[in-house]
């Protein structure tokens, strides 16, 4: 009885929250079905999903999401585990946690895509200073790195947030690795790479898959960063279903809808990706 209480006094707060989410995702099921009565849609056909599966620049979309999704949430990992690895290392580990553990918290990704972006557009800090010290002729010899279709811009935003979540979360597990495994490596004849590549890397890797799939799902389904600093095309996913909810034309409001339960199909993929995870996790940790 006493571990369901919280969960009890909990149900006032989600019967409305969880109310309004299943209405609208409902809601938002039944017209990317084509019914939307109040345009005089009534039957249901799979004709919505089958225009979005074919249609190029959705496919482009998705391709783009993948591609600013993967490659951010690789360097963030590989990055964040080197990182974690140094702190634990450093003598002066205190003070460099607390930095890199408030930062991310402290900035939210719109401010982050605004320092981005401040840094490096063609009239921003970074050009200025290269044009200042002579290395580049004029600002605009400054390669572009906001708005391009690389979405370098994009990435270098989720970087700066996402190398300190792993490297917190990593460096928690390490720091809770007991020493004499590594000890006794060094004494067996194992160097310091050694002890990482062999004995710390297998430890932490569980925490690091579940780290990946959290940040690769929230750089997925993110809006605000790729709509600050995404190119005009192609467009990220959830910045392609934002733009065709707000055509005016309503009939175009299925297709909208598809693209969403699309989308939220991926975000239950990365869910149960992360569940297995997690149980996975548990099991290697008893």
């Amino acid at each position: 009885m006493y571990q369901k209480k919280p969960y009890l006094m909990l149900v006032p707060v989600m019967i409305p929250i969880l109310g309004i989410f299943v209405s609208g995702l409902i809601m938002g099921l039944m017209q990317s079905f084509g019914h939307f009565s109040a345009i005089g849609l009534t039957e249901f056909t799979l004709k919505y999903y089958k225009d979005v599966l074919t249609d190029k620049d959705f496919l482009l979309s998705l391709r783009f999401s993948l591609y600013i999704s993967l490659l951010s949430s690789m360097i963030a990992v590989i990055v964040g585990v080197l990182l974690a690895y140094s702190i634990l290392r450093s003598k002066y580990k205190k003070g460099i946690e607390d930095v890199i553990y408030k930062l991310p918290i402290i900035v939210p990704h719109s401010v982050a895509a605004l320092l981005v972006y401040n840094v490096l557009a063609q009239s921003g800090i970074l050009p200025r200073l290269l044009y200042n010290l002579g290395i580049i002729s004029n600002q605009t010899s400054f390669p572009s790195l906001i708005f391009d279709r690389k979405g370098i811009g994009i990435i270098t935003a989720y970087l700066w947030k996402e190398i300190p979540f792993i490297a917190m979360l990593v460096y928690t597990v390490l720091s809770n690795i007991n020493d004499k495994l590594s000890e006794a490596a060094l004494n067996l004849g194992a160097n310091r790479r050694q002890v990482f590549w062999h004995i710390l890397l297998p430890l932490i890797m569980p925490t690091i898959l579940s780290s990946f799939i959290i940040i690769f799902a929230f750089s997925f389904g993110a809006f605000e960063v790729p709509y600050l600093l995404g190119p005009t095309s192609p467009k990220t996913l959830p910045v392609k279903a934002y733009i065709e909810y707000t055509n005016p034309d309503l009939t175009h409001r299925p297709y909208t809808m598809a693209i969403n339960m699309i989308l939220t199909l991926c975000s239950l993929v990365l869910v149960w990706l992360y569940t297995k995870t997690f149980k996975l996790i548990s099991k290697y940790n008893k």
